[in-house]
C-alpha cells in the first residue's frame, strides 16, 4: 500500500513562493485602484478567459473532461469553446449581455462558459436547485435573452419565454419549445475565430446567485481580474509547494493530475478552484452526476482521481464506502473540503483511512470569488479546527470588532476579507452593496472568527447565527462540530429554538444512516464530557437522509429551522 510522502513545511513554501515572486513575472504583485480602493494585485495576470483557451491548447491531447462515455481533450474544449463563442456571437451576443445557464454539470456548460466569457458577454450560471420562483427572479433581475437549458429543467421556464422574450438552448436533452441545440450554435460558429473584444480587468464576467435561503437571491457581480487572482493565487500556492524537495517529490508520485467533480460548477468553488484551475494544470475533470458515495469510488479507482472537492459530508462518505468495498484509492492525493466546516473529527479518520493523502479545507465566499484562507499539509493535520492563513500573495484577512478595530489575537469578531478577487457588487442592489464593503475594500463577511498570533483563522460562528440561552451565547459551529463526532452522527444544523423560559434553547438536526436511532437522552450523554449543559440540545430532530442544502452546497439552516418549527411536513 502506497505511503503518505512527508509535505513541505510551511517555512519551506514561504521560502520558495519568495524565490518564484522574484524570478516568474507571472506571479509579480503591483498595485491597482478598483473602484476607488487600492488592492494588491497581480501585475501581468491576463484580463480575459482568452489566457485559459489558450493553456487549453498548450495541454492538447491530454484529457480534459469526461463525463459518462463522453471524453473531451484539452484541444477539443478550446475547439468547442471557441465554435460556442462564435456561434452566439452570429445570434447577436455582444460584449456585456448576460447569458444563463441552467443544466448540470456539463462539458456543454464548460464550453458555453468559456465561449460567453470570451467574448466578453457575462455568464449567469442559475442554482439548479431553485424552484421556479426562484429561477424567474433571477431572470428578472439580470435580465438574460438567451438562456442554455437541460430538457429536466425547461418546464420551469417555458412558461416565461413569451413573458421575458427569451431563446431557450437545450443543454442535455431536447424538448419542445426549445429555439436551438447547443450543437446547432456550435456548428454554427465551427472553424471561426471568435470577434475579438477589448475586455478590461474590472469588467464584469459572471454573475453568481446566493443561494436565497433568507430572501430572494442576491446577484453577485464578479469580474474577468477576480477569476485571475483565485487562479493565480493557488497557482502560486502549488508553485511554491512544488518547488520545495519534498513538494517535488509528492508532485512525481502523483503523477497526471485528476480531480473528480462532485460539487455543482453553478457555485463559485466549482466554477472557479475546480473548473478554471483545473485548465491551467491540465487537470482532468471527472463529472458526476449525482452524489453516490460507492460510484465516486469506482470512479477514483477507474480514472486514477489525485484530487477531490466536496462539502465534509461527502468525503466522510466516501470514506465509509471505500472502508466498505475493500478499497484503498491510493491514487487520491488531497481530500478538500468546500462549502461548509469540516469536523476536526474527520480528519484524522480520513489520514488513518487514505494513507496516502492529506485533507485540506479553506474559507471563501462567492463575494471574494472563492479567496479568503487555505489550510493544508501537515498545517491542517496540527490544527484541523481551523481554516487556515490568508492565501498568499494577494489577499488578506482581519478579524474585526463592533468599533471597526482589529480585535487582539484569539478574540472573536467579524472576518474581514480584502482581495483583488472582490465583488463588483449585488445586482441592482446598491444599498447592500454598500452596507457589505468598507469604502477602502474591505468585504464583511458576517462570519465571526479568532485569528492567532501567526495567522491562523477559525471560523466561530455566523455574527446572526448565535444562539442567546439565558443570557449566555452558544455558538452553533461549537455544537455541531460536538455533535459529528459521535460515530453514527454523519450532519448536525443547530439552531436557537424560542423558549418562553430563557428567551432562546438550542435545537438540533441530525442525520443518521437509515435504520440507524438515536434518542435526545443519548445525544446529551454523549456530549456531556465536551460541552457545558448550557450548550446541549434541548430539541432534537432526526433524519435519515442528508439535511437540505441551499446552491452554495451549505445546508439551509434558516429553510430548515422554519421548517421544523412550523411543523411542516
Amino acid at each position: 500500500m502506497a505511503t503518505r510522502l512527508p509535505a513541505p513545511t510551511r517555512d519551506e513554501i514561504t521560502q520558495a513562493g519568495l524565490k518564484i515572486m522574484a524570478e516568474n513575472p507571472f506571479f509579480a504583485v503591483g498595485e491597482a485602484e478598483i473602484r476607488g480602493a487600492t488592492y494588491r494585485v497581480f501585475a501581468n495576470a491576463p484580463n480575459n478567459t482568452d489566457g485559459l483557451l489558450f493553456m487549453c491548447d498548450m495541454h492538447g491531447d491530454k484529457t480534459a473532461v469526461v463525463s459518462g462515455d463522453v471524453r473531451w481533450s484539452f484541444a477539443d474544449l478550446a475547439r468547442e469553446s471557441r465554435a460556442i463563442a462564435a456561434g452566439l456571437t452570429k445570434m447577436g451576443v455582444r460584449k456585456g449581455d448576460f447569458v444563463a445557464t441552467a443544466t448540470r454539470n456539463t462539458p456543454e456548460w464548460m464550453a458555453t462558459y468559456l465561449g460567453v466569457t470570451q467574448i466578453g458577454a457575462v455568464i449567469v450560471p442559475l442554482n439548479g436547485w431553485w424552484t421556479a420562483h426562484e429561477m424567474e427572479f433571477a431572470l428578472k433581475d439580470c435580465g438574460a435573452k438567451i438562456l442554455l437549458v437541460d430538457s429536466e429543467q425547461s418546464p420551469k421556464f417555458l412558461p416565461l419565454k413569451d413573458k421575458f422574450g427569451l431563446t431557450l438552448i437545450s443543454g442535455h436533452g431536447e424538448f419542445d419549445g426549445q429555439d436551438h441545440t447547443w450543437a446547432s450554435i456550435r456548428d454554427a460558429g465551427a472553424g471561426e475565430t471568435p470577434p475579438t473584444e477589448v475586455v478590461d480587468d474590472d469588467d464584469l464576467m459572471s454573475i453568481m446567485y446566493t443561494s436565497g435561503s433568507t430572501g430572494d437571491p442576491k446577484g453577485v457581480m464578479l469580474t474577468h481580474r477576480g477569476a485571475w487572482s483565485v487562479l493565480l493565487s493557488f497557482g502560486f500556492v502549488m508553485s511554491a509547494a512544488k518547488e520545495t524537495a519534498k513538494g517535488a517529490a509528492m508532485a512525481e508520485a502523483a503523477g497526471d493530475l485528476a480531480i473528480l467533480v462532485s460539487v455543482p460548477l453553478f457555485h463559485v468553488t466549482g466554477s472557479h478552484p475546480v473548473f478554471m484551475l483545473s485548465l491551467i494544470l491540465g487537470r482532468k475533470m471527472v463529472l458526476m452526476r449525482s452524489w453516490k458515495p460507492e460510484d465516486a469510488v469506482r470512479l477514483i479507482k477507474q480514472e486514477k482521481i489525485t484530487n477531490f472537492v466536496g462539502v465534509p459530508t461527502m468525503s466522510h462518505e466516501l470514506m465509509l464506502a471505500a472502508e466498505s468495498m475493500g478499497e484503498s484509492l491510493d491514487t487520491l492525493t488531497d481530500l478538500s473540503a468546500g462549502g461548509a466546516k469540516r469536523p476536526a473529527a474527520h480528519v484524522k479518520r480520513l489520514a488513518d483511512s487514505f494513507k496516502r493523502a492529506y485533507s485540506s479545507t479553506g474559507y471563501g465566499l462567492s463575494e471574494t470569488s472563492a479567496l479568503g484562507t487555505y489550510n493544508g499539509l501537515a498545517d491542517y493535520q496540527d490544527h484541523p479546527g481551523s481554516c487556515g492563513r490568508a492565501v498568499p500573495p494577494v489577499t488578506d484577512v482581519r478579524i474585526v470588532g463592533p468599533d471597526g478595530q482589529d480585535m487582539p489575537a484569539n478574540e472573536a469578531g467579524e472576518v474581514w476579507i480584502k482581495t483583488p478577487g472582490i465583488f463588483a457588487g449585488y445586482l441592482n442592489l446598491p444599498e447592500e452593496t454598500a452596507k457589505a464593503l468598507t469604502p477602502d475594500g474591505w468585504f464583511k463577511t458576517g462570519d465571526v472568527g479568532t485569528m492567532t498570533e501567526d495567522g491562523m483563522v477559525t471560523i466561530v460562528d455566523r455574527l446572526k447565527d448565535m444562539i442567546v440561552r439565558g443570557g449566555e451565547n452558544v455558538a452553533c459551529l461549537e455544537v455541531e462540530a460536538a455533535l459529528v463526532k459521535h460515530p453514527r452522527i454523519l450532519e448536525a444544523a443547530v439552531f436557537a429554538v424560542p423558549d418562553e423560559r430563557l428567551g432562546e434553547a438550542v435545537g438540533a438536526a441530525i442525520y443518521t444512516k437509515p435504520g440507524i436511532d438515536i434518542t435526545l437522552d443519548e445525544v446529551n450523554d454523549f456530549l456531556e464530557g465536551d460541552l457545558a449543559a448550557f450548550k446541549r440540545p434541548e430539541h432534537l430532530w432526526h433524519f435519515n437522509e442528508p439535511l437540505p442544502r441551499g446552491g452554495t452546497e451549505k445546508i439551509d439552516k434558516p429553510g430548515l429551522r422554519k421548517k421544523l418549527l412550523s411543523g411542516s411536513p
